[in-house]
């Protein structure tokens, strides 16, 4: 059932109106609320991943068809979220289902190569230009951690040159300048689309860094692109002293049938994939230069070990093989680009009708608001106000029954069509027109 209409909202100031959207958004999901109370019982938090956890509590989906979900109290959204860019197929997708059913009846767990990792996997080797070898894992940050060991193990240095703010898994993430479950690599962060300053601590470095890692777009970070003179930059300075450059097109690779790296012309050592790739299944992979690849050689008695029960699992297998064999090929890639940008310019020219402090940020089908004006070319400290103002889009936009990511990412999926994009820039028109006393102006 779709959700009530949300009653005038009063406006009176930002703390208030804040407290209104929460107690609606509390009264109409009793359901979720005690889903989360007995969660909390038995997980810390009530949560087992933590990017699904949001105050007062997170909404328990029970079901998902196409680009919509529903949750357990019977509300149905326009998912928006895309889960996070790993659902680009969109939920329930006949052709995926259809590969992992057979897949299953043929036998889940055989212990052994298969036909389908080499088929899937001269797929992504044709597609990445940076890509001669490739290893399957489970997941993106499995990806990131065993590149970043490759390029130790062949540089014989240790270091890592990583952005700040930047996310590359739960055990690579530089939110706020690092996290105590790091992996133990010695890093220095520099500042994303700062050339110089960049430079400088390349030079500073050079004989300790084993890699550059980099999102030629951030996702997690905000949706900021990488300028291609940034990039540029970076690729040749990797080169000239040595570095493995390595691009992490976990989310970005869905820009292009080849990711950033086929868009811009810039070529890294190593990439590592993830996310949609395997049709929504689990899934990661990293892969690059074939001399450095070939490190992970088990013919070789030198070789990197890797190890994995699900590295080349015959659902991820099978499901990878017709999302990206049949169904996400040059076209299809295109074409959401066009229509995430055609989206992001139409939310954009909303705001500056209304004139409120808001932006969409993003390249294609990943879309970041931001509740502030002038360039974003880097993460950033939020204001509490900002911070409040992003909650409230969140909890407004989830009242007019829009899934997003609760920092406010979309992520569209490929069933996202013309119509739901309108939705979505009537709701956000909506928002601008509510909630401007409270947005400021432009």
């Amino acid at each position: 059932m779709p959700l009530d209409a949300p009653a005038a909202p009063r406006n009176t100031d930002l703390e208030t109106a804040l407290a209104e959207a929460r107690e609606s958004y509390v009264a109409a999901r009793p359901k979720s609320a005690a889903a989360y109370e007995r969660a909390r019982q038995v997980m810390p938090g009530g949560n087992t991943r933590s990017t699904l956890y949001y105050s007062p509590f997170p909404t328990a989906m029970e079901s998902g068809e196409s680009c919509y979900l529903k949750d357990i109290d019977g509300h149905d959204y326009l998912d928006l979220c895309g889960e996070y860019t790993a659902g680009l197929f969109g939920h329930s997708e006949a052709r995926i289902i259809k590969a992992i059913e057979a897949a299953i009846g043929r036998g889940l767990n055989l212990a052994a190569v298969g036909e389908r990792e080499s088929t899937f996997a001269a797929i992504l080797c044709a597609r990445f230009p940076s890509v001669e070898l490739i290893r399957f894992t489970n997941s993106g940050t499995e990806a990131n951690l065993l590149a970043l060991s490759a390029a130790r193990a062949f540089t014989g240095r240790t270091r890592l040159l990583a952005m700040n703010g930047g996310y590359h898994g739960g055990m690579l993430t530089f939110v706020g300048g690092g996290s105590a479950v790091n992996a133990p690599f010695p890093v220095t962060l520099a500042s994303y689309n700062d050339i110089e300053g960049t430079l400088a601590l390349i030079r500073e470095f050079k004989d300790e860094l084993a890699s550059i890692l980099v999102e030629p777009m951030m996702g997690s970070g905000g949706c900021i692109p990488a300028s291609v003179e940034f990039l540029t930059m970076l690729r040749e300075a990797a080169t000239e002293y040595g570095i493995v450059l390595t691009f992490d097109e976990v989310m970005t690779s869905r820009h292009t049938s080849g990711g950033l790296q086929k868009m811009h012309g810039i070529t890294p050592d190593l990439t590592s994939l993830g996310k949609y790739i395997a049709g929504g299944m689990s899934f990661g992979a990293f892969g690059g230069r074939a001399d450095i690849m070939s490190m992970y050689d088990p013919a070789n008695p030198k070789a990197l070990p890797h190890g994995g029960t699900f590295n080349n699992n015959v659902l991820s297998m099978s499901a990878g093989l017709v999302a990206m064999g049949e169904i996400f090929d040059d076209g299809t890639a295109e074409a959401l680009r066009a229509r995430g940008d055609s989206l992001r310019a139409s939310l954009n020219a909303v705001c500056a009708k209304h004139r409120v402090p808001v932006q969409f940020t993003g390249i294609g089908s990943m879309i970041q608001p931001h509740f502030r004006t002038g360039p974003i070319l880097r993460p950033y400290t939020s204001s509490p106000a900002e911070d409040a103002r992003r909650e409230l889009f969140f909890l407004d936009l989830m009242a007019a029954g829009i899934y997003i990511a609760r920092r406010g990412m979309v992520a569209m999926s490929l069933p996202v069509g013309d119509a739901e994009c309108e939705r979505y820039v009537a709701v956000v028109d909506a928002f601008c027109a509510s909630r401007k006393p409270l947005l400021g102006d432009a």
